[in-house]
């Protein structure tokens, strides 16, 4: 048994492709090698694996061929000699059959790899590559070596015009001498002597623990930012942490701002103090070890900073020489799609849906939602957010503030993106929740309108985030919206809009001023869409309420509600999120008990019996209640008083809504039900006693049916 070791040297590459990288080019060996584990490396400038316990040779392969009868045809024999080039002198006889025995001896696995690897280079699924210099290889950047030993010797891999060797390279500037690698052991020693930490995971503890040492004389603490860690971890070889400062005359910038600035520009972190504040200082990780302990890193990094904040302040300044509303008039000339019109136009149909929505959430100043709107979207064009696009919603609360904007309206404009994460929080104040609830229903309208549907692979509009969101906001603040009736919100559905868009500038274009600006339709006759189809606005309300259904789905699967559960309450037609939710939850909870169990067997008992007896009969049993005067027997008429009982009691509970108390009620039936099939022949002689009896089957079953479809239960 030997380790394999194999490297391949580049320029940097990315930080965002190193992790799936790696792991792409580890399960790819495992899986060619037939092998369960491998170690993995990963740097700005060189993807490694090792495995371990590789036989040096491949297993010897015997295989046997059947051939034709010892009595068949000579002509069959030499066909079969022929066509597996083969002598009669190889065939062994056996039961009466030819047979050919053939033994190949294993290859040494230095062949195959060389095969394999190579393979796995030319198919390598880059999510962005390059060609470099005469050649036609592909590659993340340019490739300057490949180390690939196994069993002490090299194992002779090509690849880009590069022959494999046993060589790699320390850090660029501190030890960029060559490094010869005799066994895959010395691999990672040798490496962190030349002041590279190859392990990925070795560097982020390294960074953590070296700014948890660097923060801890100022009293600060480091603002939690996963992703930027996920970043800087791909950026550096041979990580140092340094504190750095920030010039006091740039803490009046909103600390938003300076994180921004910060995490964006200089990938530096933003650090804390005891009370959360952004404190005047920030974390550098440096690629560096300098013999001044990073003194000229930390002021070239605090130069460099400061020329970005004033940069940033000049933004800041700038936009608040005009309010907001000014702003606002700058959205007409930004395309928000371009079969949708522009952003402007997209605040008028927020507008629209957010004051339609102001109806059902409770505490909702209509007037406060209406200019909330109107100004959500206002800092896209302002200096600040051009230049960092995440601080959307985040300035122009800011700005709005300064203009003594209403303490409502500034949160809706700061909180109509959210929820933008799972892990972020949901609006809850009624005016944020109309806004946010408008912004994405109108994306995911306007979107599905226009054909813009996501597929199993891309969703360039996160579209299933949008309608998660939706969810989201419906589920934690107890809302109760009919969400079709906002699929087709007046004054026209956003499907004619688009559909109606290019007939009206061909045949109506002299009537209008701006024919390309969709936003017009609000003051269009709506005889301008005649010939539109009448069930076009019919399928965009099924498809997207199917949309919804599918992420209701996974939001309730993710709380702990079994899946079979959700398809039992979840009726095709059921725009009330919220309410389903409510009787998932109900329904849940009634079949954790043993009264659920017995009456789920039950109904599956009377199913079987309905379809296979409607099936002899060609008649239907359903809708149809038993005459009781026909039923003979206590235990069948107990039952049919008892569902008599029950039905008007469960129509009353359902529309109070009180599904926790429809399932109590219904466990009454366990014992009647049980005693029924215990004692009852359902199949009677009689024929009108075997009808009266199929027919309280049936009375059973769609009362279970009235409070969920009992069927999607499993076990």
């Amino acid at each position: 048994m030997a380790d394999l070791l194999l490297e391949l040297f580049s320029e940097e590459i990315p930080a965002r492709m190193q992790a799936v990288s790696l792991e792409h080019l580890q399960n790819s060996l495992q899986k060619n090698l037939g092998i369960t584990t491998s170690k993995g490396f990963v740097t700005p400038r060189r993807l490694a694996v090792i495995i371990k316990n590789l036989p040096a040779t491949q297993p010897d392969i015997t295989t046997e061929l059947k051939g034709p009868k010892i009595d068949a045809p000579e002509a069959a024999l030499n066909g079969f000699l022929k066509k597996n080039n083969l002598a009669l002198e190889q065939l062994e006889k056996r039961d009466g059959v030819y047979f050919a025995i053939t033994h190949q001896k294993g290859k040494p696995t230095v062949e195959i790899l060389k095969t394999i690897i190579e393979d796995i280079f030319v198919k390598f699924p880059w999510p962005k590559s390059m060609r470099w210099g005469a050649g036609s290889a592909i590659w993340v950047r340019p490739l300057h070596s490949i180390l690939c030993i196994f069993d002490g010797q090299i194992v002779p891999i090509e690849f880009a015009g590069i022959k494999a060797g046993n060589v790699t390279y320390g850090h660029r500037f501190l030890a960029p001498q060559a490094i010869t690698i005799n066994k895959p052991e010395e691999y990672e020693v040798a490496l962190e002597k030349a002041f590279v930490i190859a392990d990925r995971q070795k560097r982020k503890a390294l960074i953590g623990s070296q700014a948890e040492e660097a923060v801890k004389v100022k009293n600060l603490v480091v603002k939690e930012d996963n992703a930027l860690l996920e970043e800087v971890v791909g950026l550096v070889e041979y990580p140092q942490v340094f504190v750095g400062k920030i010039d006091d005359k740039f803490m009046d910038l909103p600390p938003e701002v300076l994180t921004m600035v910060m995490r964006s520009h200089q990938k530096y972190f933003a650090l804390q103090d005891s009370a959360c504040s952004l404190s005047p200082y920030f974390l550098i990780t440096s690629n560096m070890k300098t013999d001044d302990k990073g003194k000229a890193i930390i002021v070239g990094n605090e130069r460099v900073l400061r020329a970005r904040f004033a940069d940033a302040r000049f933004f800041w300044e700038t936009d608040r020489k005009k309010p907001l509303s000014q702003w606002a008039e700058g959205l007409k000339t930004v395309t928000y799609h371009a079969k949708l019109g522009t952003v402007a136009e997209k605040v008028e149909r927020v507008k629209n849906l957010a004051l339609a929505l102001a109806d059902y959430v409770s505490g909702a100043d209509r007037s406060l939602v209406s200019r909330a709107s109107e100004l959500c979207k206002a800092d896209l064009v302002t200096g600040m957010v051009g230049e960092f696009a995440e601080l959307q919603g985040t300035m122009g609360r800011y700005y709005a503030l300064q203009q003594n904007g209403k303490q409502e309206i500034v949160d809706a404009i700061r909180d109509h993106y959210k929820p933008v994460g799972a892990s972020d929080n949901v609006p809850n104040a009624p005016v944020s929740v109309c806004v946010a609830l408008a912004d994405k229903l109108d994306t995911l309208i306007s979107m599905f309108a226009i054909g813009e549907k996501p597929t199993g692979s891309k969703d360039p509009f996160a579209l299933r985030r949008a309608a998660l969101g939706v969810i989201r906001i419906i589920l934690e603040n107890n809302l109760r919206l009919p969400l079709q009736k906002f699929f087709s919100c007046p004054p026209l559905t956003t499907i004619a809009i688009h559909k109606a868009h290019e007939k009206l500038v061909k045949k109506t274009e002299e009537k209008l001023q701006e024919p390309h600006k969709i936003g017009k339709y609000l003051s269009i006759s709506e005889t301008a869409y005649e010939d539109i189809p009448e069930d076009a606005a019919g399928k965009l309300t099924s498809s997207l309420l199917d949309f919804f259904h599918d992420r209701l789905k996974v939001q309730l699967r993710d709380s702990g509600i079994r899946h079979d559960v959700i398809n039992a309450v979840l009726n095709e037609k059921d725009d009330d999120l919220l309410l389903l939710k409510m009787r998932a939850v109900a329904l849940q909870e009634f079949m954790q008990g043993q009264d659920s169990i017995n009456l789920l067997a039950a109904y599956k008992r009377a199913t079987n019996i309905l379809v296979a007896e409607e099936k002899k009969d060609k008649v239907s049993y359903g809708g149809q209640k038993p005459d009781i005067s026909i039923l003979e027997q206590p235990e069948e008429k107990t039952l049919a008083l008892l569902l008599e009982k029950l039905e008007s009691m469960l129509n009353n509970l359902k529309n109070q809504e009180k599904f926790t108390e429809s399932m109590t009620k219904l466990s009454e039936l366990r014992q009647p039900v049980d005693e029924f099939f215990e004692k009852i022949m359902v199949n009677s002689d009689k024929k009108d006693l075997r009808s009266a009896r199929l027919c309280l089957l049936s009375w059973l079953k769609n009362i279970m049916d009235s409070i969920a479809d009992f069927a999607q239960i499993e076990g």
